[in-house]
């Protein structure tokens, strides 16, 4: 590949699930390439429309009115030909047959766990931009989409509050999160949540029933449960406690309508100050790393540091857990 001071061509993909905000970064990245007087390709579809060739010319204007809507222009896919040393082979035949001389890859641990194996087998020079709903991406406070997905299931967690007290039964609210609880957490505690049951904590049935139990003698008729999908599914959960507690139960999975919508300001904001910061950080020489945004400042980590869990955010999801038990009492 050309060295950093003749890069002239960047291609642009984005990656994996798709998340609020990920418009407003290809905007940024695109302009911000042309006023660096790069020229700009997108690539359709992510690493599965770089292996198939399916690469467009891209200007200031293919990226108008594209800031306010939910989704990724370019589309995304998740790519198993990619995973073989065979398909990266063929993307690789893409950047050269289209003279890309750099990737700017808007997406997740997915996502940049393939492009630092591009980067070893055939030198593909590339920066990344998080963009993820679920936040499990070290080296950035947040990624792009998170804020607006926590919104998106406060929302409902709001209106089905209503029904909850009305109808004085217990509700168990399925939510995104994979691996990372920050959804899970940040909705139990704005949403007045009773418990929240996510990935790497305790999950008790039998402290929940008897907590249920208690609070049913101290006179609590309703109660809302937070459950993140990589821990357990919100049927299974309702099963168990309406079986112990005989109380009426319901489950309720709220599942991709979370990815969608009109990204909120800050993810606009974020969106927009990453996408130019890996036109930056790419025109300087910099690879194989992702740029984030760190106690206000960018900053630029490699793929490697960047798919590793957070200690200091597990830390902080801990934290809000306590405090929602506190508070719902």
């Amino acid at each position: 590949m050309k060295s950093a001071n003749r890069i002239k061509r960047i291609g642009i993909l984005t990656s994996g699930g798709d998340a609020p905000g990920m418009n407003a970064a290809i905007r940024s990245t695109v302009r911000s390439a042309i006023h660096h007087g790069f020229k700009v390709k997108g690539i359709l579809r992510g690493y599965e429309g770089l292996i198939n060739d399916e690469v467009i010319d891209m200007n200031a204007r293919s990226v108008s009115n594209i800031l306010t809507r939910g989704g990724t222009m370019l589309k995304t896919a998740r790519s198993s030909e990619f995973m073989t040393k065979k398909g990266r082979k063929k993307a690789y035949e893409t950047v050269k047959k289209n003279d890309i001389d750099g990737l700017i890859i808007i997406g997740g641990n997915g996502s940049f766990q393939g492009a630092h194996v591009f980067w070893k087998e055939f030198r593909v020079p590339s920066i990344g931009v998080p963009a993820t709903i679920d936040n499990d991406i070290s080296g950035s406070d947040y990624t792009i989409g998170a804020h607006t997905a926590v919104n998106t299931a406060l929302d409902a967690i709001d209106k089905i509050r209503d029904t909850v007290t009305s109808m004085e039964r217990i509700y168990v609210i399925e939510v995104m999160g994979r691996e990372d609880p920050f959804i899970a957490t940040r909705v139990g505690l704005a949403g007045g949540a009773e418990e929240v049951i996510f990935p790497h904590s305790l999950y008790s049935p039998k402290r929940i029933c008897s907590e249920i139990i208690k609070g049913r003698k101290k006179g609590k008729i309703s109660w809302i449960i937070v459950v993140s999908e990589g821990s357990a599914k919100a049927q299974d959960v309702a099963d168990i406690i309406k079986k112990k507690t005989k109380f009426s139960v319901r489950a309720l999975v709220l599942g991709h309508i979370q990815r969608g919508g009109s990204p909120e300001a800050f993810d606009r904001i974020l969106a927009s100050i990453l996408g130019a910061s890996a036109v930056d950080a790419i025109a300087v020489g910099r690879t194989d790393a992702m740029v984030g945004f760190v106690s206000q400042e960018i900053k630029v980590t490699s793929y490697a540091k960047a798919v590793m869990r957070d200690a200091a955010k597990a830390r902080g999801d801990r934290y809000l857990y306590r405090l929602t038990k506190i508070l719902a009492k």
